[in-house]
């Protein structure tokens, strides 16, 4: 899959899915898993949700000219 992540949405992401996981550790509640999603996106740098809406926070390359 094309990487869609950008560097500030994935640090996001992770601080996010940390927080989500330890609020669920602290409440001792299943929902703490919701923050695997954020997680594991940023991690992999694809996020499934932007794929159909054509969005990507990347840093894209300009093609060279030679």
């Amino acid at each position: 899959m094309k990487k869609n992540v950008g560097g500030a949405d994935k640090i996001l992401r992770i601080v996010a899915g940390l927080i989500i996981i330890a609020l669920g550790i602290n409440f001792q509640s299943w929902w703490g898993l919701v923050g695997l999603v954020p997680l594991l996106t940023a991690l992999t740098g694809t996020c499934p949700a932007y794929l159909p809406l054509g969005i990507s926070t990347c840093k894209t390359k300009e093609p060279e000219n030679k």
